[in-house]
């Protein structure tokens, strides 16, 4: 008898032909979906959905901290914008301040040099 290789499979091999030919057929279907036009609306269409949920899941956060009267992100820039506006107006004011008291120390300066 011969080894069973006389134009039969083993089971083995029998499987491992339709694996390779159910992957071929499968990554042309794939290429053929990809190779298309509307694989890329479609594409595009889920990126935007996407980027239209995120943006409602932000503000859906927002709304829920607002609501339980909490700080939100949009309350935290606010009030980032208002710190940086302060600190803008103290800076000038102690630049102010500095300058009066330069005035006023050259002031006392030229009271004392004349007697």
């Amino acid at each position: 008898m011969a080894d069973g290789r006389n134009g039969a499979q083993t089971p083995e091999e029998q499987v491992r032909a339709l694996f390779e030919e159910a992957e071929s057929s499968t990554a042309k279907a794939f290429e053929d979906f990809v190779s298309k036009p509307s694989f890329g609306r479609l594409i595009a269409m889920s990126a935007e959905n996407t980027a239209a949920l995120t943006s409602i899941a932000f503000e859906t956060v927002d709304l829920i901290w607002r609501n339980l009267r909490l700080a939100g992100r949009a309350d935290i820039v606010r009030l980032s914008r208002q710190l940086h506006r302060t600190e803008d107006k103290l800076e000038r004011v102690l630049q102010e301040v500095e300058s009066l008291r330069d005035d006023l120390a050259r002031e006392r300066e030229k009271e004392e040099a004349t007697p």
